[in-house]
């Protein structure tokens, strides 16, 4: 099926659930904290709903924000990779979310699905999804981390034999801090421009990505949320979220667009954790729990 009209108030429905579910799932999870929402306007054209939870028994901090913005010429970071589609008019509609646990056994995660459409008078309308999710632990399980690889890989096997593996190097190579030689975490899925298959098997596979990153991200945070920690388990915590931090502002992709479209910058930056700290030259000891972290910041097979 081709995109029509129509297809923008499909993407809006689902994406506008997917907030709805995921906030009610986190909150459950949380047991204390709820959500907060600002509904925000853009003055070049659209806007969105961000929602934060701070302070929670089980998140510390976290948002889940969607957004649906147009405007009349396409920001340089997303037309950089493809400059035929510069100065065209575009919206871009999305879901970000980004979850940052108290206790420091319970990984960070990351996810983003996303639609864009870029117009030109007289020519068809050109359009692509892109997402994907990630997952960033401080003290890994291997149990964990394949799980959440199996179920990535369970949702990519409709779509085609390759997607999982294919979307998962993009998702290592995406997520790699180069001036640290080091994976951001152990992955997941990534995908961008995706316009290969008909609208509809694009669509489904963009839903498919929403969908499995709760499936697989709410039963990690319920088995490790109430493990034993301390203050070591703490400041090593902080001392990584430097890392995701240092990875959001100097390669992220949807910060750079956010920031370029005139975003709203409270929002954009809700991925930042509300506590992190860089110690000069630091290294974990030989053989330490900490150590052992570097075993798992580099690409590898999970499945």
């Amino acid at each position: 099926m081709t995109y029509s009209e129509s297809s923008v108030e499909d993407v809006k429905h689902y994406l506008l659930d997917l907030q709805d579910r995921l906030c009610a799932a986190f909150e459950e999870s949380d047991g204390q904290a709820r959500f907060h929402e600002d509904a925000w306007d853009r003055p070049e054209g659209g806007g969105g709903r961000t929602r934060v939870i701070q302070d929670g028994a089980v998140f510390e901090k976290g948002g889940v924000n969607f957004s649906h913005v147009h405007g009349a010429e396409l920001p340089a970071a997303a037309s950089a990779r493809r400059p035929e589609l510069a100065g065209r008019s575009f919206q871009a509609l999305g879901v970000s979310v980004v979850m940052h646990p108290v206790n420091p056994y319970v990984p960070t995660s990351h996810a983003n699905v996303r639609f864009f459409i870029a117009e030109t008078p007289g020519e068809p309308a050109v359009w692509w999804f892109g997402g994907g999710f990630d997952l960033t632990p401080y003290y890994p399980f291997d149990d964990d981390c394949r799980f959440w690889h199996q179920t990535a890989h369970e949702l990519c096997a409709p779509f085609g034999d390759g997607v999982y593996g294919e979307h998962k190097r993009w998702c290592d190579d995406y997520f790699y801090l180069k001036h640290r030689e080091e994976t951001r975490g152990i992955g997941g899925l990534f995908f961008d421009d995706l316009d290969a298959w008909d609208f509809d098997t694009c669509f489904a596979y963009m839903r498919a990505v929403g969908d499995g990153y709760l499936a697989a991200y709410r039963p990690i945070v319920e088995r490790r949320k109430h493990h034993d920690y301390g203050n070591r388990e703490v400041g090593f915590q902080r001392y990584r979220r430097g890392r995701y931090v240092e990875f959001n502002l100097v390669y992220d992709r949807g910060t750079l667009f956010g920031l370029q479209s005139g975003g709203r910058t409270e929002s954009i930056l809700m991925s930042l954790p509300a506590v992190a700290h860089w110690r000069y030259d630091w290294q974990p000891e030989p053989g330490s729990p900490e150590a052992r972290l570097g075993e798992y910041l580099q690409a590898r097979d999970w499945v």
